[in-house]
Order: structure tokens, then sequence, then C-alpha cells
């Protein structure tokens, strides 16, 4: 396993490798699982792509990734090699619909559930030498608020959470809030309802999780849509295929569609914010806070 000693003088090098390509760096997460999160980021990658985009998608569930699975993809090699130090990042690195290039994660191999911050940092610091083609790199963090679901979070530029009509939902979504908000100092969030009956159950939701932080926080909220329920959806899952893909007319594609629009529209941060380098750099700065790294 490889453990990472970033100085100064790595830190430099590090800016050199990547190129000043803008990348949109959008974390997806929850709170609580069961959400639809993963489902979320594999449409919004697919969606995204559809348009011309570049996307990478990156399964950071590492001890219970399942984005191989939902898309019925059978990568022979995961990030557990990475970290392993077997293979470069470019080589797990799996073609998925719409062209997406996925990340995909270990499924049942405890040590990448339990992996350092430092051995955290030293994981996205590979993505220095495939990044500088891409446009948007998602990620699929895991459920709760465990220290990795909140270093990929600080680290994005876009944190989307994810919430359905239902008490633990909304409660895991504003406990998330507030930890990046009152911990971290982040105070711009994205919330997407998903399975909702109606467009105004979808506003609901998102006025409910409003009016609390809007009381109790310094924060701005601001609503990305509501994903319908829809049984072509549960049909796409069954025959592991993205919903964007498989019927493309459906109302959740054309949600997915138009949300993806949505977030090509968000701007790209200027500067060192607006590169890949944002991403990989405060990873790292976030782990030697902490005393992870060496």
């Amino acid at each position: 396993m490889f453990m990472v000693d970033v100085n100064m003088d790595q830190a430099t090098g590090l800016r050199r490798m990547i190129k000043s390509h803008p990348v949109r760096v959008i974390a997806v997460t929850g709170g609580k699982g069961g959400v639809g999160k993963t489902n979320i980021s594999v449409n919004l990658a697919v969606a995204l792509a559809e348009m011309g985009k570049q996307v990478m998608l990156l399964d950071a569930d590492l001890g219970l990734a399942n984005i191989d699975v939902v898309l019925g993809l059978h990568p022979e090699r995961d990030l557990s090699h990475v970290v392993r130090g077997e293979c470069s990042l470019e080589e797990v690195l799996i073609t998925g619909p719409a062209g997406i290039q996925v990340a995909p994660g270990a499924s049942g191999v405890q040590q990448m559930a339990e992996l350092s911050k430092a051995e955290h940092a030293g994981l996205i610091r590979a993505f220095s030498d495939v990044g500088s083609d891409l446009d948007v790199l998602i990620v699929d963090t895991a459920a709760g608020i465990s220290d990795i679901v909140v270093s990929f979070s600080r680290a994005a530029q876009e944190v989307v959470v994810v919430v359905c009509d239902e008490p633990a939902s909304i409660t895991d979504a504003y406990a998330l809030i507030k930890l990046l908000n009152r911990e971290y100092g982040i105070d711009r969030f994205h919330i997407l309802a998903n399975m909702v009956r109606s467009a105004q159950e979808g506003r609901t939701l998102y006025n409910k999780i409003c009016r609390v932080t809007d009381r109790y926080l310094d924060t701005m909220l601001s609503f990305m849509g509501s994903i319908p329920y829809d049984e072509n959806l549960r049909k796409a899952v069954r025959t592991q295929r993205a919903v964007v893909e498989a019927f493309p007319r459906s109302r959740s594609a054309q949600t997915f569609k138009n949300i993806a629009k949505k977030a090509d529209n968000w701007p790209v941060p200027d500067g060192v914010s607006g590169h890949l380098q944002f991403f990989v750099e405060r990873l790292i700065q976030y782990s030697s806070e902490s005393g992870g790294l060496r």
C-alpha cells in the first residue's frame, strides 16, 4: 500500500503536471443511504456526456462501491489496486455509456473503507495524470458523514445533496449540511429531490430544509430540481443501464437532461480553483491540517 509524502516541491510539481483546463468537480452526497445518490450520479454523468462533455465518474464509496454494478460493467481492476501500487489510475478506468470514464471503487474490501487521510489524498493525487482532458468530474460519495465523505465534499467545487420524502433523509441531509457548514465553512449547497410524486413535492422538500438552515446556519441553498418517481427508471436499474440511455424520452430521463443543462451553466471558478489541481490540492491541504500527511 502506498503512503503519500507531500512537501512544497512535490506540490509545485503537481501543479505543473496538471494542465490549465477548467474542470467542474461535483460531489453528489446525501447523508442517508438509499436516497438514489448513485443513480443520480450515473445519469447526470451520462446526460452531461451526451451534451458533448468529457466526463469522469468516481465511485468514492470506497468500501461498498456499486457504480460498475449499476451500469453492468465488469472492471478487471479497481481503486484498491491503485492504492496498493499495482497499477495507475488510468489503468483502472473503464468506458461507460456515452463515453464516460468510470473509476470503479472496491466492494467488500475492508482496507478501502479504512484508508487514512494520507491515503485518501494520495488516491486523489493520482487524478493529476488523467485530468487534463476532463470537463466534469462527478464524485459519488458514500453515505453518512465519515472522513472520506467530508474530504470529497470539501474538495469539490459544487456539493449536491440528494434528499427524498422520508424524515430520516431530511434529518440526515440537514446534519451533513450543518457539519460541512459549521466545521468547514462550506456555505453553498444544491438540493436535489429524488423519487417525488410531483414537482410541488420536490419544492416542498427543499422548503423544509431551507426553513431549518435559514434559522440555524449561514448557508445559501439552491433548488437543483426534482427527479420524478418513474417506472422507466426502475426498469433501467433492473437492466443495469442509465435511464437517459435506456429510455431517453421518459419523464425521469428528460428531467436528468434538464438538470445536466443547469449544472453545465454553473460558473467555473477562475484561476487555481477552476482546475483539477483545485481538487487535488485541497485534499492534500486538508490532510496536512489533520496531521495525515508526513
